[in-house]
């Protein structure tokens, strides 16, 4: 097994049972009925042959209000984020790049694959300390960026659900033109904000920055793993040349298009999500546990003060099938995990675990 899929405990449950999944921000409600019958529409020549992508990208592309050159489909947003180191450690070079031969900035705490893609390119990682309570600071961006030749943003942020401020990525757009800014929206459905508009109004603005969202959240396709980058092309060229000719399967080509037809199906999860959160704000604001309000579908909860602690308490979760995700070890989140808030009744039953993990441990 993958050491990084071990890591995130996949394969943490006991006895033959499934545990409850909370650890991933997956869409525990599942995909729209209408992926389920586009599913089952393929056939064994569908199957047989390299997919065409011309519906799925002319689906994102109204979707996003964007034409449909400015799409480009990816194998998930962790395809494009190698894709992006890649991109960023061949800009310039006649030979290949070596070890370190161009800098990544990461803002922390972050998706753990964004340095994993900068290091597998040969690039090395710059690192943007959280300030208290996570508050941007675009001083230490730019700080850290100096020489950057990828910046890699996420809004809102995993594992902190918070938002960027306002302005943040027009202001790094223009100090750094220079770099090619990822933002990161993959749980943008969840925070109904979008740099998208921005960038569809006024591109020759924004020529270095690239929007990725994905279908995995939301839409609940995680398991067919298709994303998108959505950019002007130029701004895409250096890219595309980069992945395999055929990327993404073509079961992820069907479903895409089907999900995007299926808009209520998208909105009832965000409102269910938010429910949750809420749930989860209530329950710590009751019992006194640290929290960060979330515009996504999770929330980070402080439920020890060392990493120990914290994975003692993780352990007593999986124990009662329930995954949630260690992120103790994470800048900045000392003693904290963070739990997939979508379905109210899962939410429910990993509280009731909660109050009984600390009631143990209080005895």
């Amino acid at each position: 097994m993958n050491g990084y899929i071990k890591a995130l405990g996949i394969a943490a449950t006991s006895a033959g049972k499934r545990a409850l999944r909370l650890h991933l921000n997956e869409n525990r409600g599942g995909c729209s009925p209408a992926v389920l019958q586009a599913l089952q529409r393929l056939t064994a020549e569908d199957i047989a042959s390299y997919p065409d992508y011309t519906e799925a990208i002319n689906a994102a592309a109204g979707y996003f209000g964007v034409p449909a050159d400015w799409v480009m489909l990816v194998n998930g947003l962790d395809d494009a984020v190698r894709l992006l180191s890649e991109a960023a450690a061949n800009r310039g070079a006649l030979t290949p790049a070596g070890p370190g031969s161009f800098s990544g900035v990461i803002l922390d705490p972050a998706f753990d694959m964004y340095a994993a893609g900068i290091l597998g390119a040969g690039g090395r990682v710059s690192r943007v300390a959280p300030r208290e309570n996570f508050v941007f600071s675009l001083d230490d961006v730019l700080a850290a960026s100096v020489d950057a030749r990828l910046i890699y943003l996420t809004d809102p942020n995993n594992p902190t659900g918070i938002g960027l401020p306002t302005g943040a990525v027009e202001a790094l757009s223009a100090a750094r033109p220079d770099a090619t800014i990822f933002l990161d929206e993959a749980y943008a459905d969840f925070s109904g904000r979008s740099f998208i508009p921005t960038l569809r109004s006024a591109p020759e603005r924004f020529p270095n920055v690239i929007v990725g969202r994905t279908f995995s959240k939301a839409f609940g396709l995680a398991g067919l793993r298709v994303g998108v980058l959505i950019a002007p092309p130029d701004t895409l060229a250096p890219i595309e040349s980069l992945p395999s000719p055929f990327n993404v399967n073509a079961a992820a080509a069907v479903a895409l298009p089907a999900a995007l037809s299926d808009p209520a199906w998208m909105r009832s999860t965000v409102a269910e999500a938010a429910e949750s959160r809420q749930a989860v704000y209530d329950y710590c604001d009751r019992v006194g546990l640290e929290y960060w309000r979330s515009e996504a579908n999770f929330v980070l909860v402080r439920v020890a003060e060392d990493t120990a602690s914290t994975a003692a308490i993780v352990e007593a979760f999986a124990a009662r099938d329930i995954l949630v995700r260690d992120r103790s070890s994470a800048p900045g989140c000392r003693g904290c995990i963070r739990i997939t808030t979508g379905l109210l009744a899962h939410t429910a039953r990993c509280l009731r675990a909660l109050e009984e993990i600390r009631a143990s441990r209080n005895d």
